[in-house]
């Protein structure tokens, strides 16, 4: 009996299933008062490289000395998990249907539905013009600009987007000032960017304007990314 009651213990322990990914547990994220707060808008489709390659150059700041860093935190509809365009999974730090830290700059990397049924998102597009009307700067890589031009953000200023995606940005909202041959454009305090790896351009022209070029460089060494704004085909509307 007692042989038993051991095989199954055994049994009962090897056919325990493991907790849903989406109960997985995530300490708190700290967020330090005297800090840029940097909002990452991420959504199932988010592409990897117009994630973390901003998310990259921002979370660095903390580890610059003299500046006002920044903290970095993602936030979506929901805080359930997201999964990546290529298959990574993401857990939110924050919802915005719940309380979040205001933000101060809001990145909007590109999804795979940012040309469809993403621009039908409501609530999303009110969460983008609510923190538009306090944020210090908006920033989108890829075609993130096209959630920007459909929640009217882009209505008066000058922007980009990915360039094969540029004719259908035009075609969608053609009453904006489109720029092609350049990786990011600069208006006001939008900053729009062709994304993939060069999101790391946009970004990094950010952190210049913030910080200054030696701390920008700096920020890119550590990236081992050659850094030089005079070298990036760039426009910036004064």
């Amino acid at each position: 009996m007692k042989h038993l009651l051991i095989c199954l213990s055994i049994l009962f322990i090897g056919c325990k299933q493991p907790s849903p990914i989406s109960s997985i547990s995530k300490s708190a994220l700290e967020i330090h008062p005297d800090r840029y707060n940097v909002a990452f808008l991420i959504m199932d489709g988010v592409y990897n490289t117009e994630l973390t390659a901003p998310f990259d150059i921002f979370q660095h700041t903390i580890f610059r000395d003299s500046i006002k860093s920044m903290n970095t935190f993602l936030i979506a509809k929901s805080k359930d998990v997201v999964t990546s365009f290529e298959g990574i999974r993401i857990l939110p730090d924050f919802s915005y249907k719940e309380k979040y830290p205001t933000i101060d700059i809001l990145v909007v990397p590109s999804a795979e539905h940012h040309l469809d049924t993403d621009l039908e998102d409501k609530e999303m597009i009110e969460f983008i013009q609510k923190t538009d009307t306090h944020a210090k700067y908006v920033t989108s890589h890829c075609d993130g600009a096209f959630v920007l031009a459909k929640a009217g953000l882009l209505d008066n200023s000058v922007s980009t987007t990915f360039p094969s995606d540029i004719d259908a940005y035009k075609k969608m909202f053609p009453e904006l000032d489109v720029r092609r041959d350049v990786l990011f454009v600069h208006d006001d305090k939008y900053i729009t960017s062709a994304g993939g790896a060069k999101s790391f351009e946009a970004s990094l022209y950010l952190a210049e304007l913030l910080y200054g070029p030696k701390i920008a460089r700096r920020l890119a060494k550590g990236l081992v990314i050659d850094w030089d704004l005079k070298e990036v085909p760039h426009l910036v509307i004064e």
